[in-house]
């Protein structure tokens, strides 16, 4: 059965238009009016093997945040969507990823339970005109959208380009263990309460 989601959200203050294939090969479009969120968005597809189309208008001319969260709801809700209700699927994901002198794991419990664990500092408050702290902004919509469990944690790292892109491949490194299906599992539901 074809894991693929097309939503749209349109807000007084973004347009968003987004394809998900969770059984992709890594194919990313991504056109968020934000240069380093669609390097990061590119690197999501490609290392989860997430076919992802991303179309974003938004108020840049006030700042990247609305833009970047709604982003991150708009991808959590298709990743939502695009599960069902989750039979078969292993559910739990976890990825450490070294980039450099930088090292960010994550893990995933898709558990129905909206949650965001975010250990992750940066030693500059932007990287070029992306403001850092809007990763946490980014990361906590998306799972509070795809009611998942996500913890990601910088173990080491200066350079606030590599964290970024690590905590980027590591989540979906984790996303993309947990949404696989396990063949031993069958069309059951991992859970001792049935659902999800």
């Amino acid at each position: 059965m074809a894991r693929i989601v097309s939503l749209s959200r349109t807000t007084t203050e973004t347009d968003i238009s987004l394809t998900l294939d969770l059984d992709g090969s890594g194919k990313a479009d991504i056109d968020t009016g934000i240069g380093f969120l669609d390097h990061m968005l590119t690197a999501f597809a490609r290392h989860g093997l997430f076919d992802l189309t991303v179309r974003a208008k938004g108020d840049l001319h006030i700042d990247f945040h609305h833009t970047t969260e709604d982003v991150g709801i708009v991808l959590g809700q298709a990743f939502k969507q695009a599960l069902g209700d989750k039979r078969g699927i292993r559910r739990f994901g976890h990825a450490m990823i070294p980039m450099d002198e930088t090292l960010a794991e994550a893990a995933v419990d898709i558990s129905g339970r909206p949650f965001l664990a975010w250990t992750v500092d940066f030693e500059r408050p932007k990287i070029g005109e992306f403001d850092t702290e809007l990763f946490e902004e980014f990361f906590r919509a998306f799972a509070f959208n795809a009611l998942v469990t996500l913890h990601i944690t910088k173990r080491a790292g200066h350079n606030a380009h590599h964290v970024a892109e690590a905590c980027f491949k590591a989540a979906t490194r984790a996303m993309r263990a947990a949404c696989e299906v396990d063949p031993r599992l069958g069309d059951a539901v991992p859970s001792t309460k049935g659902v999800l």
